[in-house]
């Protein structure tokens, strides 16, 4: 099984590591990685980011799945790419496997970032008047839901790791589960 591994990693100090990291745990369990630093870019072309698009978009048309990190990135959700990415894949009827290294609920997490109050009418609010999704899911119902639906739960641990950014464990679960669907095992 080939599998695309979306996420914010790729603007960590030591992406490339990472990326290192995730491929030889896919290696460990019998799958393979795509990650997007693997595609060869120069960054100073006038047309990078779209020569990034699409490397991205061929990797993810070799891949039969995808590994998204969704752990919150710049602000209490997953990173715009990466869910793009997710629904991507989703779009073309591949398998879905994901994992946040921050197990708050969504409204919880709005909350590190402002106030979040009951309005008249009994929705919760931010401190713009904007509804806050209170599903007690760990993320959009959309991403959530999809998940459920086209491959596995969302993976999240109980408590935070102590690196948020480094700590695979929760992404190798879903290798686990990954290469056990690409082996006929329904885990």
């Amino acid at each position: 099984m080939n599998i695309y591994l979306a996420g914010p990693d790729v603007f960590l100090p030591d992406a490339v590591d990472i990326g290192k990291r995730k491929a030889a745990i896919c290696a460990r369990h019998d799958v393979s990685g795509f990650y997007p630093l693997d595609n060869a870019v120069d960054l100073k072309a006038n047309d990078a980011s779209l020569a990034i698009f699409k490397g991205n978009e061929a990797m993810m048309d070799a891949a039969d799945a995808v590994i998204a990190n969704l752990t919150p990135f710049r602000g209490p959700g997953a990173d715009a790419g990466t869910v793009y990415e997710l629904g991507y894949m989703a779009g073309r009827g591949k398998l879905l496997f994901a994992y946040s290294n921050d197990p708050a609920v969504y409204v919880e997490r709005v909350r590190r970032f402002g106030p979040v109050t009951k309005s008249t009418d009994g929705r919760l609010t931010d401190q713009d008047g904007l509804t806050v999704e209170d599903f007690a899911l760990p993320d959009n119902l959309m991403m959530i839901h999809a998940l459920d639906l086209h491959g596995a739960r969302l993976v999240t641990p109980r408590q935070a790791p102590a690196d948020l950014w480094h700590d695979l464990t929760a992404f190798e679960a879903c290798v686990v589960l990954a290469a056990a669907r690409a082996n006929g095992k329904t885990s």
